[in-house]
């Protein structure tokens, strides 16, 4: 199985004209929905342009592939919208198999703002599906994507949470204009506003990843900290590059390590950008989790 930055897959074949979306008809819970090539776009492309989409490929000559859509859909309930859950039957709809590059189900790929994101191919268990989930949601954070998804229930489904908070208007702004800088200190404004406030600290801590690492070069960042192992900026920056790909527990091993033979102020900053990450990661990862109690032992 593999995580990575939006990959290569080609889904402009599918982005034509649409039919209604469909209802909320498919396997799973409240954030669970049918999707065919007719609603492909409106449904799961142009959806993920507002929140994260994941797109379940199953066939009903599989039906193993449709049971884990199911547990896809548990777990996606519990996060509450900030995925929606796109099931697609393959057998009556080939050409989204096609641009997935499918060679067999269960197939599971994120969509961020139209970007295919590769999450994993066959069967695995609840954990680390969950696991997978919350990692796509971090990676869309820090993309600027934090919107959520209308739940499928009917009215007995809780009320949507809005996806445009007016707090975050002017950083939004920016960082859709590119300018990172502004929308960093605009979230640090409001973090001074809202202490403690989640939503706040992931957009801060996911919007300024992302301004460390856009214009970065993975191959040469991990040169550079290769050649000099004890350069804490080149440190930091392939721990940085890790989490935006996927690879947390090399991230958060790479840090801890740092803290060990560091001193002074350099240990603070190593210390302060691990309890960032960990925001970006999710503090309910069992990942942090285990990082927290390395990172315990490391500075006492």
């Amino acid at each position: 199985m593999s995580f990575s930055r939006p990959g290569a897959i080609d889904l402009s074949a599918l982005a034509k004209p649409s039919a209604p979306p469909a209802g909320p008809s498919g396997p799973g819970g409240g954030y669970t929905v049918d999707v065919s090539e007719q609603t492909f776009q409106t449904v799961a492309l142009e959806a993920s342009m507002q929140h994260v989409v994941v797109l379940a490929l199953w066939s009903p000559r599989a039906p193993q592939s449709r049971d884990f859509v199911d547990l896809l859909g548990r777990v996606v309930d519990t996060l509450e919208g900030r995925i929606l859950l796109a099931a697609v039957d393959i057998d009556a709809n080939p050409a989204i198999a096609q641009a997935l590059q499918a060679q067999g189900v269960p197939v599971v790929v994120g969509l961020v703002k139209g970007q295919p994101v590769p999450l994993f191919q066959g069967l695995a268990e609840e954990a680390e599906v969950r696991q997978y989930l919350e990692q796509l949601v971090a990676l869309a954070v820090q993309n600027g994507l934090t919107g959520r998804a209308t739940p499928a229930g009917g009215e007995s489904a809780e009320p949507e949470e809005p996806a445009d908070d007016p707090r975050f208007a002017a950083a939004d702004a920016a960082f859709a204009a590119g300018d990172t800088d502004t929308a960093v200190a605009e979230y640090e404004r409001l973090a001074l506003q809202h202490p403690g406030d989640a939503e706040v600290a992931e957009r801060l801590a996911g919007v300024k990843l992302f301004a460390r690492t856009k214009d970065a070069d993975l191959q040469q960042a991990r040169k550079a900290a290769a050649d000099a192992p004890d350069d804490v900026d080149a440190q930091l920056l392939v721990a940085d590059l890790d989490v935006s790909g996927g690879h947390v527990e090399d991230a958060f091993a790479r840090l801890v390590g740092l803290v060990r033979t560091a001193h002074g102020e350099d240990r603070d900053r190593i210390r302060e950008r691990l309890l960032e990450l960990f925001t970006v990661v999710g503090t309910t990862d069992p990942r942090v989790a285990d990082a927290r109690r390395a990172l315990a032992s490391a500075l006492f």
